[in-house]
């Protein structure tokens, strides 16, 4: 089933993407602090589901902690595999000292590294915040669902390349 111009809102915009059923997304999940990523990676996986993509057009891929997702998003885009976008998931909240800065610090260069060094979209879905309850709320609670935002942003990207080609 070709899907010509499939339209569908991606935050307060329209997305229009051309065969959404050729489409493919890998979503990496730090295993540290499960309990917010694997809502903010089931978050991604409804969003990604209701613009019609199916199971096997996603694969879900798990990393010990968010400080291993660049190197993970790396080994990915590298594989034989194709992906028109990867979403890294993870989660790091402010402790007792500052391992969060520079965790947070690396995990965003080496991913931007990533984005501006390869053509493959990296989805930046990291909550980088000072408490339990900060992450909870970004992670289904009252201020919704930042893998759910991820899902839409790999879909714009997917557009943008599109546009551009």
């Amino acid at each position: 089933m070709a899907t010509e111009g499939f339209k569908f809102e991606v935050g307060q915009e329209m997305a229009n993407v051309d065969n959404i059923e050729k489409i493919r997304i890998c979503i990496i999940t730090a295993r540290w602090n499960t309990h917010i990523t694997s809502a903010l990676k089931q978050g991604a996986l409804e969003r990604l589901k209701s613009f019609g993509l199916q199971d096997a057009q996603i694969l879900l891929l798990d990393v010990p902690g968010t400080f291993e997702l660049p190197s993970a998003a790396h080994s990915v885009v590298h594989s034989a595999q194709q992906f028109d976008a990867v979403i890294c998931i993870g989660c790091v909240i402010k402790g007792d000292t500052d391992h969060d800065i520079y965790i947070n610090q690396s995990v965003a260069w080496g991913l931007t590294q990533l984005n501006v060094m390869q053509s493959v979209p990296m989805i930046f879905c990291v909550l980088t915040t000072n408490n339990e309850t900060q992450a909870l709320e970004r992670s289904g609670g009252k201020h919704g669902n930042k893998g759910a935002e991820a899902a839409d942003t790999a879909i714009a990207m997917i557009e943008f390349k599109t546009q551009i080609k």
